[in-house]
């Protein structure tokens, strides 16, 4: 047997700080002289100290109620002059839209499209996407028909 394949009886104490100068950490106990590291409970040890700056959570405003309102996620907006691209008699949703590359697929997806009424058509489309009330008119002149009337 040699003295390297004996067992582990002690693992090392840790080193007690402020016991006298022959202890390796008196005195100043490894802190230093003087300073705000050397004073008691160090004001700058949280994790979100900013150096001194104004902390961001008293730059930012407060907001009242459990957590802040979510902001609406209003829909992708298509004018009726946009419609146009699509053939005649058509009937216009979201994924023929999306087919003839007028709303990008996942703005599509997330938000809704809804069309408004600004420009002409050119013939009679059916819809079956949201509208508003303006668009709706138009659409009932040029001789098109909504086929589930969500307008807003």
């Amino acid at each position: 047997m040699n003295l390297k394949e004996l067992s582990k009886i002690k693992t090392k104490s840790a080193k007690r700080i402020g016991r006298g100068p022959g202890s390796g950490k008196g005195k100043t106990s490894g802190r230093g002289q003087k300073g705000q590291n050397a004073r008691g409970k160090l004001p700058i040890t949280h994790s979100h100290f900013e150096g001194g700056q104004r902390p961001l959570i008293k730059r930012l405003p407060y907001r009242k109620g459990k957590g802040n309102r979510k902001v609406s996620k209003k829909p992708a907006v298509v004018n009726l002059k946009a419609i146009n691209v699509l053939p005649k008699g058509e009937i216009v949703t979201v994924e023929s839209l999306i087919k003839f590359k007028i709303v990008e697929k996942n703005d599509a997806k997330i938000y809704g499209v809804k069309i408004l009424g600004e420009g002409t058509l050119s013939g009679p489309y059916k819809f079956n996407i949201k509208t508003s009330k303006r668009a709706a008119e138009k659409i009932k002149k040029t001789g098109g028909e909504i086929i589930t009337p969500k307008s807003k």
